[in-house]
């Protein structure tokens, strides 16, 4: 049992209010995840000469040595942003380029996501302790999705806890279990898709970003889902311009939707979405099964 919880603000005054919304929501999914905790959060996008990297550090770290020796080595201006045990790194470099060059140089920084607007925090512990620590009220934004976790077929740890990322600007929270992601995984790894992870969601969320590379729109790509997934889910995805969500056609895990002229948002439990401005005029709905729901794509 795991929290999720979407929001796309199509009002673009709200954007400054975007970590505040997120908060409230993601403290209300406690009790159905209250092991760890994390978000993807799209902001500030990049130009195309740059990229955008999350990473993540286990322990105390010199993020300071880390921005001098990365804009030695790619003789290019670097950014570098502190957010508790994470740090955002903009870079004037290809993005394949930095990424090697972390895997070779910092192999203890795990990278959480790539790509232009992206970033990704998650972190043990309770909801309401994450938000705390990454001073979540005080980040803006056009989109995000928010997941807090009960783990049942993995480890408590930080790597295992959602949004995963294994694609630009890609990532993918997941409430429910694949029955079939050990031999996905194996499939996966053969087309040169990274796992890190023994979760199912990173599988899941590989299968996409291979999809997508093989060509498809997230669209087709969630349609084939449907296909090639077996188990219970749903699954919210966030892009670079928007979301979707996607519950498989039995669908026993629990989602509601609400929409208003401000704002699109997603949650496992209506309480979530209760705590947004103008919910009481909000068009609410129980997603379907085995249909694709998207915004801003």
């Amino acid at each position: 049992m795991c929290g999720i919880v979407g929001i796309y603000l199509k009002n673009e005054r709200l954007n400054a209010e975007l970590g505040k919304l997120l908060a409230a929501m993601l403290i209300e999914m406690s009790d159905r995840g209250p092991d760890s905790a994390g978000i993807a959060l799209y902001r500030d996008p990049v130009d195309d000469s740059s990229c955008k990297l999350t990473l993540h550090a286990a322990s105390a770290y010199d993020w300071d040595s880390l921005q001098t020796a990365m804009a030695v080595h790619l003789q290019a201006d670097v950014k570098l942003d502190v957010h508790a045990s994470h740090a955002v790194v903009i870079a004037a470099a290809d993005v394949a380029s930095v990424q090697d060059w972390l895997s070779a140089e910092h192999p203890e920084l795990r990278i959480m996501s790539a790509g232009s607007s992206i970033e990704i925090y998650k972190e043990k512990g309770l909801p309401s302790e994450f938000v705390r620590q990454f001073k979540l009220h005080e980040l803006n934004g056009t989109h995000a999705l928010g997941h807090t976790r009960m783990a049942t077929e993995s480890a408590v740890t930080t790597e295992h806890s959602h949004p995963f990322s294994t694609g630009m600007d890609l990532c993918l929270v997941h409430n429910g279990s694949l029955s079939n992601h050990n031999r996905l995984r194996r499939f996966l790894r053969d087309q040169g898709v990274s796992i890190q992870t023994d979760n199912d969601s990173e599988v899941a969320a590989g299968y996409l970003m291979w999809r997508l590379r093989e060509g498809d729109s997230l669209e087709t790509a969630l349609e084939r889902a449907l296909v090639d997934l077996d188990g219970f889910y749903t699954f919210a995805i966030g892009t670079r311009d928007g979301f979707a969500v996607l519950r498989d056609p039995i669908a026993c895990k629990p989602a509601v939707m609400a929409e208003t002229d401000d704002w699109v948002a997603m949650a496992s439990e209506f309480r979530a979405i209760a705590q947004l401005p103008g919910v009481a005029n909000a068009t609410i709905w129980e997603p379907a099964p085995a249909t694709v729901y998207t915004w801003g794509q």
